[in-house]
């Protein structure tokens, strides 16, 4: 394959790992683009010294000016949601340019938000493209379980738990978390989503109105990659909330004492294979001694658990987005997760 050119799409805190990561492995950078008026304008090299690319961040709204097949690829680094991103993923899909995107719901959208879901994929088939999310959960939350589960005998559950600092991720993840929130703020505006019957929660999902918590997609993704078949899913979102004030840089404010510092969102399924499936994520500011763990257990025959102490989660989820680069051009179009794409693997150039 020749030179990859790549779109950048959000400027932000984590772009500064996937733009060099990109320019390190022998790939190009055509394009940026951003919303902020702070780094609209500006050189990458000049916001981000150890990015060597003089490529002129523009408006978003720039990208309705590009021609059709400018780049082979797009990296979208903005929001969590799949409603957050569809207006640029329309766009570039329909610029017959494919999109890598660290969107969480779009690491499996289809159990979701299936009325976008399927928009998305009718628009890159059409344009012989394909669109996919992934990122840290590619590997962590999905592909090494599969991998520990292929020295498996038998399989009777799945369980997992991952935590993150939110500081590192920037304001849109922070608010999808509830950080800051008074626990009745949050019980509204986050936890309140989960307190539905599920029926209510199906035609919040058919209207693609759902707010899923990350490992909802995670767990989708397992039993699609599994070839398990979900007849049960529910998932409740729990404040964990602050003992003493704590200042938040991303929310530039102080985390008044018993507010919320984020969430723990919990995900549990039933599968016609009699497989339950259940996974937790904590993403919250950290305070003390508080460190990344990534923690899966296969309960069976034998039982396995694997623990990770400390895994850089912003730097593995940008690596994963640039050595996927090659398996999302290559696949076929349409919107096509990671579980229906071989293992990710080590690029070395």
């Amino acid at each position: 394959m020749d030179k990859i050119r790549i779109i950048q799409v959000g400027c932000g805190k984590m772009s500064r790992y996937t733009m060099r990561y990109a320019i390190e492995k022998g790939y190009e950078i055509v394009g940026a683009y951003d919303i902020s008026s702070d780094i609209v304008g500006k050189s990458i090299n000049s916001i981000y010294k150890e990015v060597k690319s003089d490529i002129v961040i523009e408006n978003i709204s720039n990208l309705e000016n590009i021609d059709e097949r400018f780049a082979d690829i797009a990296v979208i680094e903005t929001m969590s949601l799949l409603n957050d991103i569809k207006s640029p993923a329309r766009t570039i899909l329909n610029k017959k340019i494919n999109v890598i995107t660290t969107c969480e719901e779009a690491f499996f959208a289809e159990n979701s938000n299936p009325s976008l879901y399927r928009e998305l994929d009718i628009i890159a088939k059409a344009n012989g493209v394909t669109i996919t999310g992934c990122g840290y959960q590619d590997v962590f939350w999905g592909n090494l379980i599969y991998t520990l589960a292929g020295s498996t005998h038998k399989i009777t559950k799945i369980k997992g738990s991952s935590s993150y600092n939110v500081e590192e991720y920037g304001i849109a993840l922070a608010d999808a978390h509830g950080v800051g929130l008074t626990p009745e703020d949050f019980d509204e505006k986050i936890a309140s989503v989960d307190n539905i019957s599920d029926d209510a929660r199906k035609v919040l999902i058919n209207q693609g109105e759902f707010l899923p918590s990350y490992m909802w997609n995670t767990v989708g993704w397992l039993a699609d990659k599994f070839n398990l078949h979900i007849v049960d899913i529910k998932q409740r979102c729990v404040p964990i909330l602050s003992k003493d004030e704590v200042y938040s840089e991303t929310l530039g404010r102080k985390i008044e004492s018993g507010n919320s510092l984020g969430m723990s969102a919990i995900v549990t399924a039933t599968t016609k294979e009699n497989i339950k499936l259940e996974a937790e994520c904590i993403g919250k500011v950290y305070v003390d001694d508080d460190i990344d763990l990534n923690e899966w257990t296969i309960y069976g025959e034998p039982d396995t658990s694997v623990i990770i102490k400390k895994p850089q989660t912003v730097e593995l989820t940008c690596a994963d987005i640039i050595n996927r680069l090659a398996d999302v051009i290559e696949a076929a179009p349409g919107f096509v997760p990671t579980s229906k794409m071989g293992t990710p693997k080590y690029i070395l150039k």
